[in-house]
């Protein structure tokens, strides 16, 4: 990130309506080896937050109701409304009856050309595409990335390894994504849950730029797959390596390596895929198969 300063980020407006909880029990019928049992399972919450820019609603997201002011504030850096958090006046939370409001006032240069190039966002969840009307901006280059980090396999296992024991709505619902930021010495120094991996993403970047981290000597830890605008956003971040639980598609392999980021994937407890500049993991002590593995 090159700009660290902590943005003004208001308190919450008045509210007559209490925050919705992020999860929820709810009543179930389990049927397991041919047993009917009555019973309750944990489950994440969606609610509509609405992301209002100088009194215009862009976007309308799924989203877990955590951390939405640093969920507005990455949404706004990782969709280019805003090229640094200085940009934004402010953003007040309001909750209201149907959703959140999460409301951002930026300067007025940045609101011209927002509205030059405004496009309607209709989340579902874990969709970051939605009503999109250019092809090109689908696809637009992600930001280049430059950083010296160079990090073991064992550092790469450690960092995904720590985020599991962090994730507290998962372990009660076992439906919500995970984005955290990690450094070798230092571990897992920022993390944010949705139900959208997106929007996990977007509160991760907000919270990793209020905290004024130097996000070159860390790595981006994903607990989903790895699709193009997941590597757009990263490059947002500034992070030159992404760890990511399940496999990255073709065009985010093409958008990471063209954005000088290395990519690795489908990471286990035994190791993983390296996709894109593999110069950055250090591989001397591992031991290289040279045979063509499917």
């Amino acid at each position: 990130m090159t700009d660290t300063r902590e943005p003004p980020i208001t308190c919450a407006l008045p509210q007559d309506l209490p925050a919705p909880d992020p999860a929820r029990r709810v009543a179930r019928v389990q049927v397991r080896d041919d047993v009917v049992s009555q019973g309750t399972r944990t489950v994440p919450e969606e609610t509509p937050v609405a992301l209002t820019f100088n009194g215009t609603t862009h976007a309308v997201m799924m989203a877990t109701p955590t951390d939405i002011r640093a969920f507005a504030l990455g949404f706004a850096l990782t969709e280019g409304i805003v090229a640094a958090p200085a940009d934004i006046l402010s953003i007040d939370e309001l909750v209201v009856e149907d959703g959140i409001e999460a409301r951002l006032w930026i300067a007025e240069e940045n609101m011209r050309g927002f509205s030059a190039r405004r496009r309607a966002l209709a989340g579902p969840t874990g969709c970051g595409l939605c009503g999109v009307e250019s092809l090109a901006e689908a696809v637009k280059p992600a930001a280049r990335v430059t950083c010296n980090l160079r990090l073991t396999p064992a550092e790469i296992l450690a960092a995904m390894a720590a985020l599991g024991p962090l994730q507290g709505l998962n372990h009660e619902t076992r439906a919500v994504h995970a984005a955290a930021y990690a450094e070798p010495d230092a571990g897992i120094l920022a993390m944010a849950e949705d139900v959208g991996r997106h929007n996990a993403l977007d509160k991760l970047v907000g919270m990793a730029v209020t905290h004024g981290f130097d996000t070159s000597k860390g790595l981006l830890v994903l607990t989903s797959r790895v699709s193009v605008e997941m590597v757009q956003k990263a490059s947002v971040l500034g992070t030159g390596i992404i760890a990511a639980v399940s496999a990255p598609t073709a065009l985010a392999i093409r958008t990471a390596e063209a954005a000088g980021i290395t990519l690795c994937a489908v990471v286990r407890a035994d190791g993983f895929e390296i996709f894109t500049h593999p110069e950055r993991i250090a591989l001397a002590s591992a031991q290289e198969r040279h045979a063509h593995v499917a």
